[in-house]
């Protein structure tokens, strides 16, 4: 069975409305230099690398701004916390703003946030002070990580240059992750100024991403839309909905009640309720402007800040993609968590010495990504999705089954080898995919989507909800385990749980790991069951089983192809 494309539809005229941003993005690409579209990726990347460090430098800094700072253990987390909830909950919002007013102008409010904000926390002179200015440091990631994505999107119509881009876009989560580490250390212990050196070198950084963006990105491409309106309510319902679902998720485990606190209770149904309004505003915006455009001018009508037909593209396969991130995200932030501390807490390695064990994450990562570009136009994408998610399971399993008396090359390196193609392999097929099913006017709301699913970094205590929902459930694990295991030596654990034996504590590692390996298997199960007959993303082949009618149709037309019709 075959139809026409009909670009008198809802969808067919938004779809109508947009070509001639594709037209003017070709023009760009046509007239832009190679050296300055390198310099395109090369800032995003770094945009993506500084954002994933500024959690891990923190992180691995924590014990030397405690005694430096005099904070309760307690209130420690938030200097992590506090950058995580504001750019993880404000994805959303801020790659809506990008898609309406300018993803450079986006991209270079964030960079000045994260500049000023950045040099502020290494002047702070109290706990309190430093977690303030860390929140709004975070606004600045917000900015510049769905801008980014939008800018990849419209600077690189689908080609092998886009894989190329997306991938080497993607290697900036463990790149960041392990820059963010070894350079946290190395601050940390070698310099005179300690802990504050980790945010000067941030400030530096991001000003020269700033500069390199100011000179590389084309000018803004106006938007599409006929009417460009914040939909505020929805972006107020979302952005406290994650704020409390977070919150909650990153405190349950530490409240002086655990999960039966009243607080976290009225937080978490709180949280709840805000996220299904936002669902259900959304959907009624979009059923209304659908059915008459015209209501689009009404106060009351915006357009939606998330269409929730974005999830239904593609057959429904983009919420499977964005579910199997979520999954193996919390694999992977699951393990990297509990792999610090078994080295810092229970093995007692220095920072240093902890961030050498995570070098090959580094190398491994990058080289993933080197893979995903050269080969993403050859193998399908399930090959990529499934056979991650299969390797990070892989890679919780060998921790969960680790010999503390035996050697680093044992389980430790192969476990901190593998565990990187699952997060590589799934982000960058991943965000490939989600630039192919997403119309242009919408790259970075959808790229925010899929960056809420995941935020990439190692040991963070809360981040988006991918990271939040792994290291709640490893946590509950590990502690019940611990107590478990304590009782029946006959210790009762007090509530920091110093005094918890060190066998105790083992057995809550491995237990944790188990964890993390059954969300990723349960990925690479979503995989086989659901991405078989996607076929290939890469470059500007059209893909049957993958795209919707309106973004096929997008995507012809920037590739000066016709498409009189196509099978259902």
């Amino acid at each position: 069975m075959s139809k026409e494309l009909n670009l008198a539809t809802p969808s067919g005229k938004e779809l109508g409305r947009s070509l001639s941003n594709i037209e003017t993005v070709k023009d760009h690409d046509a007239q832009r230099s190679r050296l300055r579209s390198i310099f395109i990726v090369i800032t995003c990347t770094a945009a993506m690398v500084v954002n994933i460090s500024n959690t891990t430098s923190v992180s691995i800094s924590l014990p030397t701004i405690e005694k430096d700072l005099a904070i309760e253990e307690e209130q420690l987390q938030w200097l992590v916390s506090a950058y995580s909830l504001s750019s993880g909950c404000l994805l959303l919002f801020f790659g809506r703003l990008a898609d309406l007013y300018g993803r450079k102008k986006a991209f270079m409010v964030g960079t000045l946030c994260q500049i000023a904000f950045s040099l502020g926390c290494g002047f702070a002179k109290d706990g309190l002070t430093l977690a303030v200015l860390r929140g709004f440091q975070g606004v600045g990631g917000a900015a510049t990580i769905p801008s980014s994505l939008g800018i990849l999107a419209h600077a690189f119509p689908p080609s092998r240059a886009r894989s190329i881009a997306f991938a080497t876009f993607a290697a900036g989560a463990p790149v960041g992750g392990a820059f963010g580490t070894i350079i946290g250390g190395v601050l940390t212990q070698l310099t005179s100024s300690h802990w504050r050196a980790v945010f000067y070198m941030a400030a530096a950084t991001s000003a020269v991403i700033g500069v390199s963006g100011l000179i590389s990105f084309d000018a803004d491409v106006p938007s599409s839309e006929l009417v460009k309106r914040v939909d505020w309510i929805g972006a107020s319902l979302v952005t406290i909905g994650l704020v409390l679902i977070v919150f909650v998720l990153g405190q349950g485990e530490i409240a002086s009640d655990g999960w039966k606190t009243p607080y976290i209770i009225v937080l978490l149904i709180l949280g709840v309720i805000m996220v299904g309004l936002f669902l259900a505003w959304e959907w009624r915006l979009e059923q209304i402007i659908d059915d008459d455009p015209s209501r689009a001018t009404s106060m009351w009508t915006p357009p939606p800040l998330m269409r929730l037909s974005l999830w239904s593209r593609a057959k429904g396969r983009m919420a499977v993609v964005l579910v199997i991130a979520f999954l193996n995200w919390s694999a992977f932030i699951g393990w990297s968590f509990w792999v610090q501390l078994y080295y810092q807490n229970y093995l007692l390695l220095t920072p240093v010495n902890t961030m050498i064990r995570f070098i090959p994450m580094f190398v491994v990562g990058c080289l993933c990504n080197f893979f995903v570009a050269m080969v993403v136009a050859k193998l399908p994408l399930v090959i990529f999705v499934g056979n991650g998610t299969l390797l990070t399971a892989t890679a919780a399993i060998l921790f969960a089954l680790i010999d503390p008396s035996a050697t680093y090359w044992a389980f430790g390196f192969p476990s901190t080898v593998l565990i990187v193609f699952g997060a590589d392999f799934v982000y960058s097929s991943g965000t490939i995919f989600i630039a192919k099913t997403s119309l242009p006017h919408e790259h970075s709301v959808a790229g925010a989507l899929f960056q809420t699913m995941t935020q990439a970094s190692p040991r963070e205590t809360t981040n988006a909800i991918g990271t939040a929902f792994g290291l709640t459930i490893t946590t509950i694990v590990f502690n019940t385990v611990v107590d478990r295991e304590s009782a029946k030596l006959g210790v009762t654990v007090n509530s920091s749980g110093t005094n918890a034996p060190m066998s105790a504590q083992l057995v809550g590692y491995k237990d944790a790991q188990w964890t993390s390996a059954a969300f990723a298997l349960m990925a690479a199960l979503l995989a086989a069951l659901f991405l078989r007959t996607v076929g290939i993303v890469g470059h500007n082949k059209v893909i049957r089983h993958v795209d919707s009618d309106q973004t096929m149709a997008a995507h012809a037309v920037s590739n000066d192809a016709v498409i009189p019709a196509m099978s259902n």
